[in-house]
């Protein structure tokens, strides 16, 4: 019992299934905790279900409210880490992520990463059925985030990501500030700050096909204000 996948949810009916049977279908005997926010389509129910099939392997929260991505994740780390696991990854649900892709994610931390991201934007990354406006700005804010932060992460915002539990007892979780895309890029750069190693694994980034995005204006903004609120916080604490 060492790798945990987190999955945050939030009207996912289309999607938690699948993920869940092809997650488990993978060598590597990993284990899944969803977060779901109260998911008024019913997709804490077909989890639940599922449990009794997967007793061991399956795990749900439930909040109430829509509470954003960042507060899942971090709850979903100190609950990794209060059961023990080794290696925390993130993962969303809608199969932009391919969960065979986890298996190269938690090769890079065994073999000397400390955090592996699932990149898009590396030599043989690859986007496949964004419009080319998104596209556009997601590779800006990378682009934007690298020139204000100097972090040397090509894809600040990407969401496929293995912790080494050793990186996420460093970083003081209850600190962090973002919910959005900027909670993503706040987690590496935290990490890159205390000195832990950063590898980038390239994947192919799928967008979604069944289920709705939750990509909003506010996120975008949030990401685009918070890596200026990010280098000026780090600033202040090393005077």
């Amino acid at each position: 019992m060492d790798k945990i996948v987190i999955i945050p949810t939030y009207n996912e009916k289309e999607n938690i299934e699948k993920i869940i049977r092809k997650v488990f279908s993978l060598a590597g005997n990993y284990h899944i905790l969803i977060v779901d926010d109260g998911s008024p389509d019913g997709t804490a129910t077909i989890v639940k279900k599922l449990q009794e099939e997967f007793p061991v392997q399956l795990h749900i929260v439930e909040r109430k409210g829509k509470s954003g991505l960042g507060t899942a994740y971090i709850f979903g780390f100190k609950w990794a880490l209060n059961n023990g696991y080794k290696y925390i990854f993130e993962m969303d649900a809608d199969f932009s992520h391919n969960p065979e892709d986890l298996e190269r994610l938690y090769a890079a931390c065994v073999n000397g990463a400390d955090v592996a991201i699932g990149s898009r934007y590396v030599r043989g990354g690859k986007v496949r059925n964004w419009p080319w406006d998104r596209i556009l700005i997601s590779k800006g804010g990378a682009f934007y985030t690298k020139l204000i932060t100097w972090m040397p992460v090509e894809d600040p915002t990407a969401g496929f990501v293995c912790y080494k539990r050793e990186v996420l007892e460093s970083i003081p979780l209850d600190s962090v500030q973002f919910i959005g895309y900027a909670f993503q890029i706040e987690m590496k750069y935290r990490a890159w700050k205390l000195g832990f190693k950063i590898k980038e694994v390239p994947i192919t980034f799928i967008d979604r096909v069944e289920g709705a995005s939750k990509m909003t204006k506010g996120i975008v903004k949030e990401a685009m204000y918070g890596v200026w609120k990010m280098k000026k916080f780090d600033k202040q604490r090393s005077r």
